[in-house]
């Protein structure tokens, strides 16, 4: 680690500023860093230096931005264990869960450097040719949150870059420091001002998704943000994508064998401390393997070791800040007294937001836990005996993330899984995910695409070029 604070940066310079942001290590809920806070004044001079920057990013050729990336994820590589080992304090995630993320943040990187814009040929015939191309936006501001604060800010990145884009990048909060370092080691080998990192309290938001400046929002966070982000953008019509919350549903068949499927379905649903998007968040069992898929996944949750990230063994960290803690503390004291709790259900005043990995059965729709997000480490296990019934349970949610179905009979399970209203749906398996996969969210789960050659067309604009012969 560089040192105990972080500077923003704005136009190729690494900026210290009048205000700090205090960042908490979420397992001992100390300060044991800061970093810079931006103001509208630091916003201002991110986006004239960004627009600057695309005028001259925007018509290089395709083989330069390639080349870009690739120096990207070599710094990443380079300053991999570091960045790991920062993430783990600020998030709280198991030193290895935060060196995967690293990895993958890599992967995401490569993958968008070895891609291209694609245009077409629509129609030529004796008296027009019709061709389609991809443009720059121009300046795209991406948001991330708290979950996977360096992935995601590298994932928006990548093609925002790869499409002649300049970039304004926000962290969350809470989570800031890996991005500012992120910044830290970029800094030397991209053109000045092409990519600017403002760190704030939540002040800016507003500010970003209305400024004229920004021709595009790339958002990961909530529904519930989400549509203020949509709102403040809609009066200058900014382009937008949307990746929001979801209460994915996960449906176990009559004919599936829980001791094959159980540790895939609590992995599923517990990843990151079920501080995942698109996590399972909601089981639904059949009665006839309900017993024996609630005793499973039991003795799953009872030997998961929770604790500081750094120490040895540790399977989950803790929630990452404390009002995420509370609001899955009322969710489960809620259930507690409508459910059975089988394993975990209780909490230690030590410090730390650690929360017990909590399964809870015998619940039903209409429950908090159930209907909405709790994203955090708790699973209710809801039994059905009519399979129509629990497909219009599942679909019954505004999110329409992901959804998976479980079964022997994998054609039979895939047909169920496609009547699920959600952007993505696995089968005997969940949040199965890459950069080559777009990602798209049905209802209040999102608008646009992340990822695949749908997610890199998200940061360009359509030109139709018609030519009369």
């Amino acid at each position: 680690m560089n040192s105990e604070h972080y500077p923003i940066l704005i136009n190729g310079e690494l900026v210290n500023t009048d205000k700090v942001i205090k960042v908490i290590n979420p397992s001992t809920e100390e300060v044991f860093a800061s970093c810079s806070k931006a103001t509208e004044k630091h916003l201002d001079e991110a986006v004239k230096a960004a627009q600057k920057a695309q005028k001259i990013w925007g018509e290089s050729d395709i083989a330069i931005r390639q080349k870009l990336l690739n120096e990207i994820a070599e710094k990443i590589s380079e300053n991999s264990e570091n960045l790991a080992r920062l993430l783990t304090l600020e998030q709280g995630k198991p030193l290895d869960f935060a060196r995967g993320e690293i990895e993958f943040a890599v992967m995401f990187c490569k993958y968008f450097a070895s891609q291209k814009l694609k245009n077409k040929s629509l129609k030529e015939d004796a008296s027009s040719i019709v061709e389609l191309h991809r443009k720059p936006l121009g300046v795209v501001a991406a948001i991330a949150p708290w979950n996977f604060p360096l992935l995601i800010a590298v994932y928006k990145t990548a093609p925002a870059l790869l499409a002649g884009n300049a970039l304004i990048l926000k962290p969350a909060p809470t989570t800031p420091l890996s991005t500012c370092m992120f910044g830290q080691i970029i800094r030397e080998i991209i053109p000045k001002g092409l990519v600017n990192i403002l760190t704030d309290e939540n002040e800016l938001g507003p500010m970003i998704t209305s400024h004229p400046g920004i021709n595009k929002i790339s958002f990961t966070g909530s529904t519930e943000t989400g549509k203020k982000v949509a709102e403040s953008g809609g009066p200058s019509l900014k382009r937008l994508t949307l990746e929001l919350g979801g209460n994915d549903a996960a449906i176990v068949l009559e004919d599936a064998v829980p001791s094959k499927i159980a540790e895939d379905i609590f992995n599923s649903a517990m990843a990151n401390t079920g501080q995942v998007c698109a996590a399972i968040k909601r089981l639904y069992v059949h009665h006839s393997v309900y017993e024996e898929m609630c005793s499973a996944l039991k003795d799953q949750a009872d030997k998961a070791i929770i604790g500081d990230g750094f120490k040895q063994g540790i399977n989950f960290g803790p929630l990452q800040n404390k009002k995420q803690y509370e609001k899955v503390i009322n969710l489960i004291k809620e259930a507690k007294e409508k459910g059975k709790v089988i394993s975990g259900g209780e909490f230690s005043e030590n410090p730390g937001f650690f929360i017990p990995i909590t399964i809870i059965r015998d619940i039903e729709d209409g429950i908090s836990l159930v209907d909405e997000e709790q994203f955090g480490p708790v699973l209710p296990i809801i039994k059905y005996s009519e399979l129509e019934e629990v497909i219009e349970k599942a679909n019954g949610s505004s999110y329409g993330l992901g959804g998976s179905v479980w079964g022997e009979d994998i054609d039979f399970a895939t047909q169920i899984a496609k009547r699920l209203q959600a952007g993505s749906v696995w089968v005997n398996q969940h949040a199965a995910i890459g950069p080559d996969i777009p990602l798209s969210g049905a209802k209040e789960s999102g608008i646009g695409v992340e990822w695949g050659e749908e997610g890199l067309n998200e940061f360009s604009q359509i030109q139709v070029v018609n030519v009369k012969k």
